[in-house]
């Protein structure tokens, strides 16, 4: 009998040994063995090499020279952009012509009842006191002139998103091809692409509303691409086996079970569109971003803080309002009849209101009933300035907390980045995007730092890399916590959510001039103004993470005796894992369209070159910096988001 021999046995390896990031770094660091000592004959600086460039100052001067040239006469621009632009004019003149009819009892009485419809009689008067605080703070034509530009804006944000979302959603490799896109126009900054809008459309409202749409536009194209991929496949194979069409599926199926991520796509978009006020006013918006620069510009907060209380409040009374509508169940809905129904009445009513406004002559807000905050606001500013900027007692100040963070934060990060050799930069960048990626991510992250450097802008963008990085630092630190105690206390998430709301849609330049004089003007004062615009964010996503834990995974720890801590150590924490990757990467990414406000309060770097490049006219100087930023935004969003491995089925 043929005797069986045993397999002789593997070696065993420690196991971080096993894993395959450990992989990855012992390739690298054979590969870096290899090229390390030969980039460091060849550059030993650190400093991107001028051979490594190319100058973009002439091509990019030519085109701006043809735009002016033949804006007026070639047809591109005459039966093309020409009709776009009319059409966005009539659209905003229409809106604000209905409003204006409407008065502002018939505006007030409208947006009471749709919130009484969507969310009830508590909403419904939060709305109805919204409006009339616009009122009462003067700005009500304003608000209307905003109002019409965002119902424009957001209507056409809404549907050039849903598309680019349906065409993602239904084809994973269109899907791959758009994500590049939407990174771009999420990332690029506003004023990088305010001057060739300016270019093709002129100053006005059109430039303005398609501005917007390019900010405000990715959130409705991601979410309803996520929506209609996450769709139930049971209820998807289900449908298909009734032998419905792709049509029937997408619109019987696909489409109502993504009814949330859809809605939650227009409240996201809203909210954007909103944040875009001040910034479109720069080239014409008019409306209470309008009100909110010229109020900067003579140095006045007050007046500032009264038109953009209005943008919160719009913002506010729209966020709470798609969030109703998205929290309503399918089982709500009737017969088709039934929905529409409400709207008629409600439509109804604002015309019955509306009408006996105009024969009372009652349509334009009363001129006495206004109140004036702009005076009491700059006291408190003025106050503030005076007694925390410094002296004070055993803290030091605002001042000294600026330079403290300047000295022993900002200053070592740049000089460490600037002072790498650039080849090793790349290294690094490649290192961190494959260990948690693919070759592939990594490839993507190593392609877009090395564009910085043939841009010609490396040390800048080294500077502006410093100030996202310890902007992001903080900002997680702070939304890390205030959300893990959110997650935990409903009590204090109510307490918390308008605090959030105000700060997400407060607009930047409202709150740069009390920055600027509590912190003084350079790299901290934007670093706090990021902080401020990116912290919301990370605290929603991260409660909604931990929020969404399956409440039995918790039942078990418990019931095994762990503690509070355990639990959101062990269990919450592993399990909300991808929503915490989320929130790295929205903050990554709102720290980084805060750039821009950065180099107006003195962070300099790509900030301070895109600002100057839409103020002097200089398209190659906005677009260069605005490019170099999306390249910042595409590498740390590639190393910050893993990204699984595919393998094929049975490998």
């Amino acid at each position: 009998m043929a005797t069986v021999t045993a397999p002789a046995p593997r070696l065993a390896l420690p196991g971080i040994l096993r894993h395959r990031a450990a992989h990855k770094l012992l390739l690298l660091a054979l590969t870096a063995a290899v090229l390390v000592p030969l980039a460091n004959a060849h550059w030993s600086s650190g400093s991107w090499p001028q051979a490594l460039t190319v100058d973009l100052s002439g091509p990019l001067g030519r085109a701006n020279d043809w735009i002016i040239d033949n804006r007026d006469s070639s047809p591109l621009f005459l039966y093309f952009f020409g009709y776009i632009s009319n059409a966005v004019v009539l659209s905003v003149r229409a809106v604000y012509l209905v409003l204006l009819a409407a008065g502002w009892a018939g505006v007030t009485a409208f947006g009471a009842l749709v919130a009484w419809r969507v969310a009830g009689v508590r909403l419904a008067i939060g709305t109805g006191v919204a409006f009339l605080v616009c009122g009462l703070l003067g700005m009500w034509v304003p608000t209307m002139q905003t109002l019409a530009l965002m119902v424009v804006a957001v209507l056409t944000s809404v549907v050039v998103g849903a598309l680019l979302g349906l065409a993602g959603g239904l084809s994973e490799r269109t899907d791959r091809a758009l994500r590049p896109v939407l990174d771009t126009m999420q990332v690029l900054p506003a004023f990088a692409y305010l001057l060739p809008v300016v270019l093709v459309f002129g100053i006005g409202v059109p430039a303005a509303v398609l501005a917007t749409v390019v900010y405000a536009a990715p959130p409705m194209a991601r979410l309803t691409a996520l929506g209609l991929r996450n769709a139930d496949p049971e209820v998807l194979e289900a449908v298909e086996s009734l032998g419905a069409t792709g049509r029937q599926r997408l619109l019987t199926a696909r489409l109502p079970l993504a009814r949330k991520q859809l809605l939650l796509g227009l409240n996201q978009t809203i909210m954007m569109a909103l944040s875009m006020a001040v910034i479109a006013s720069v080239i014409g918006a008019g409306g209470l971003g309008d009100r909110v620069y010229q109020a900067l510009a003579s140095v006045d907060v007050g007046a500032a803080l009264a038109a953009g209380i209005p943008i919160v409040l719009l913002a506010v009374v729209l966020d709470r309002v798609t969030a109703a509508a998205g929290e309503q169940t399918d089982a709500s809905a009737g017969e088709p009849g039934s929905n529409l129904r409400p709207w008629l009445y409600a439509l109804g009513a604002t015309v019955t209101v509306a009408v006996v406004a105009r024969l009372a002559g009652a349509l334009d807000w009363p001129s006495g009933w206004t109140l004036g905050i702009a005076e009491p606001v700059n006291r408190v500013v003025d106050w503030m300035t005076a007694h925390l900027y410094s002296g004070v007692p055993y803290l030091g100040g605002t001042a000294d907390w600026a330079g403290h963070f300047t000295t022993w934060v900002l200053d070592p990060v740049r000089d460490g980045l600037q002072w790498l050799p650039w080849w090793s930069v790349l290294l690094i960048v490649a290192a961190l995007a494959w260990v948690i990626g693919t070759w592939r991510t990594a490839l993507t992250a190593v392609l877009a730092m090395a564009a910085i450097g043939v841009l010609g802008v490396w040390k800048p963008s080294l500077d502006t890399l410093s100030q996202v990085l310890a902007a992001v630092a903080v900002t997680l630190v702070l939304g890390f916590a205030t959300g893990i105690a959110a997650a935990r206390s409903d009590r204090f998430e109510r307490a918390l959510r308008p605090v959030l709301d105000v700060c997400q849609t407060m607009p930047q330049f409202v709150y740069l001039i009390p920055v600027v004089a509590l912190f003084g003007v350079g790299r901290a004062p934007a670093v706090a103004a990021a902080v401020v615009y990116a912290l919301p964010a990370v605290v929603r996503i991260t409660a909604q993470g931990l929020r969404q834990v399956d409440p039995a995974a918790l039942e078990s720890a418990r019931s095994l005796g762990a503690t509070s801590a355990q639990q959101l150590r062990q269990i919450q924490l592993p399990l909300a894992r991808p929503a915490l990757l989320l929130a790295v990467n929205q903050g990554v990414v709102l720290v980084l369209a805060v750039v821009i406000i950065g180099g107006l309060v003195g962070g300099g770097a790509l900030g301070y070159d895109a600002v100057f490049g839409l103020a002097q006219g200089d398209l190659a100087t906005g677009l260069v910096a605005g490019a170099a930023i999306v390249c910042l935004g595409l590498m740390l969003d590639r190393v910050t988001q893993p990204t699984e491995r595919r393998t094929k089925k049975g490998a």
